[in-house]
């Protein structure tokens, strides 16, 4: 994107976009009646995750479910505590409700019969005609199977998918509406763990393997079955090789029939971000909007404290015409059209402002040992600064190094040592954000001292964009107890004038031996701050992309041995994005 384009986009997105003062903004609830609409959005979605009930403090949510009900969705995550409703995929209400086992793990939903039906891990099957009330009556007993899906066909029936299990399998089972949705023939196994095949499936950080119970495997867990019908196709999707990895990611198979046979989809996996400030993109649903656009909603990993620390995030997706299914991921934690503007007319559902604040001079009014505030600039999520104290006046400032337009900021909080358990309604997240001219002079950017419920991904549109050359949040209550601290504070806009002049010159190299490997060099540009590469199936179906800074070599382990690859490469910088010149392919 030119810097003329992303400044129009900008620009035309933010200008009638409000801050919302003390109130939660972004992705946050109890919006003000008087605010407008968000226009604007960025992943990890800002909810208020629930600390986990155990040892260590940390949050989580996963495996999520998105639905449309009546006018609202409705977002069910893994051990959450409750469920969201949302009337425009942004702006997020938990609801705690009556008579459901709300801590399983994977969440099944489906709209059938003007009723909302739940199950899960080890849980019965639910039904709600007011899931915005809450209320909630068993219908039916467990289906006794790992990570369920529930399908209704348009014809009426109604499907149980799931899987859960080292290298194994995605099975399917007709279930009875008439008879209290009890099994109905013979189960069915869609398809099987194919790692040999396949490299995205091999487990680890790297697709290169892992160590389990000390021996290093290759093999992943297949899980996460979603269901998707669109336009006489059923899309079978499932996630692999694991959720502690970055490499996280969902496939798909199709089929003209519900019960198969599934073929294996050519630009697989369709869903994954290995790269970026936070990765991961699997054990996920697909679903419509009210305009009919599909979105992803999928499991984002940390995976430090524990190996269930995760988020979750939302991608727009779209069918080619050929039905190939995809999300778009690219640069997928900056900010996104909110979905009920997004138009899908050309190009991506990103507003092209940049990220600023990477490896910027950072300083803190304190820093404990191994947590300076190098951290919080590091686009790494799983890396963060802590203050030595949670105390208010605690704060970290970002240096940009000379004067930038700032558009919108990311605060993204992290919980060191944290002593909460569970939902505390009093443990808010209070914060303000200051900005500056020369580090000494400071006008307030953000005011969240009032704020009233938790904000630990907080993303803020600016109703006007600011220039500034330094920003800090100060800190006046830490949530969750321990100290204060920021996983990365990213600031994003336009500095610099212009992208990079021109795109890089690279080559592609496949491993002879293992065809799933490859190996991508390029030439550094000047002025470039990091590259895109994108690769695909097709000169047209560049759908998979790993963001890369500060290096000119990238090694894949994820590519399909019976598969060919086209690439190119983009550069970037705080001015824009240089599309590719070139496509290579292999």
């Amino acid at each position: 994107m030119s810097l003329g384009r992303a400044a129009i986009v900008v620009g035309l997105l933010l200008a009638a976009a409000s801050v919302r003062g003390a109130a939660p903004a972004g992705n946050a609830s109890s919006t003000p009646a008087s605010a407008p609409p968000p226009r604007t959005f960025a992943n990890p979605l800002n909810l208020d995750y629930r600390f986990a009930l155990d040892a260590p403090g940390r949050r989580e949510a996963a495996d999520p479910v998105i639905v449309l009900f009546g006018d609202d969705y409705y977002l069910f995550a893994s051990k959450s505590g409750g469920y969201w409703r949302s009337s425009d995929l942004v702006d997020w209400t938990l609801i705690v409700p009556q008579g459901l086992p709300i801590e399983a793990y994977a969440p099944a939903v489906m709209v059938y019969g003007g009723a909302l039906y739940y199950s899960a891990c080890d849980a019965g099957l639910y039904r709600s005609r007011d899931p915005k009330g809450g209320q909630w009556e068993r219908v039916g007993d467990p289906f006794k199977v790992g990570d369920p899906d529930l399908f209704a066909d348009d014809d009426g029936r109604v499907y149980l998918y799931y899987g859960l299990s080292y290298n194994g399998a995605i099975s399917g089972q007709e279930l009875d509406p008439s008879a209290g949705f009890r099994r109905k023939g013979a189960p069915f196994v869609c398809f099987r763990a194919d790692f040999a095949h396949h490299g995205w499936e091999r487990r680890g950080e790297d697709n290169l393997g892992a160590v389990s119970n000390g021996e290093f495997s290759e093999g992943p867990w297949i899980e996460g079955a979603w269901m998707t019908k669109h336009g006489g196709t059923y899309y079978l999707q499932y996630a692999a090789p694991g959720t502690e990895f970055k490499t996280y990611a969902d496939g798909v198979y199709t089929s003209a029939s519900p019960r198969g046979p599934f073929s294996y989809a050519p630009a697989n996996p369709f869903s994954a971000r290995p790269t970026g400030f936070i990765g991961g993109a699997g054990h996920s649903a697909t679903f419509a909007d009210k305009q009919g656009r599909y979105w992803h909603v999928a499991t984002m990993t940390i995976s430090v404290k524990h190996m269930f620390e995760r988020r979750l995030g939302l991608f727009p997706v779209t069918f080619d015409s050929d039905g190939t299914m995809h999300a778009d991921t690219a640069f997928g934690d900056s900010p996104q059209i909110a979905p009920a503007l997004r138009t899908d007319r050309g190009g991506s559902n990103r507003t092209g402002a940049m990220l600023l604040s990477y490896d910027k001079k950072a300083s803190a009014s304190s820093s404990l040992e191994g947590f300076g505030p190098e951290r919080a600039v590091d686009e790494d999520v799983r890396t963060y600064w802590s203050a030595r104290t949670g105390g208010s006046g605690e704060w970290l400032a970002v240096d940009l190094g000379k004067s930038c337009r700032i558009d919108a900021v990311q605060a993204n909080f992290g919980e060191h040592e944290a002593t909460q358990r569970g939902r505390d309604p009093g443990a808010w997240r209070r914060y303000r954000l200051d900005a500056s001219p020369d580090g000494t002079r400071w006008q307030p950017l953000v005011d969240r001292s009032g704020a009233t419920r938790d904000l630990p991904h907080d993303y803020v549109e600016l109703a006007a964009p600011a220039q500034a050359r330094w920003v800090r949040v100060v800190n006046v209550h830490t949530a969750g107890g321990g100290t204060f601290a920021v996983r990365d504070l990213r600031l994003f806009g336009i500095c610099g004038g212009r992208a990079p002049a021109a795109a890089p010159r690279f080559e592609v190299h496949r491993d002879p031996s293992d065809a799933r490997n490859a190996v991508v060099r390029w030439d550094l540009v000047p002025g470039a701050q990091g590259y895109l590469i994108r690769y695909g199936s097709a000169p047209n179906k560049l759908y998979r992309s790993d963001e890369v800074r500060g290096r000119r070599e990238l090694a894949l382990h994820d590519l399909d041995i019976d598969r060919s690859y086209f690439f190119t490469i983009d550069a970037f910088n705080e001015g824009g994005v240089t599309a590719g010149a070139t496509v290579a392919k292999i």
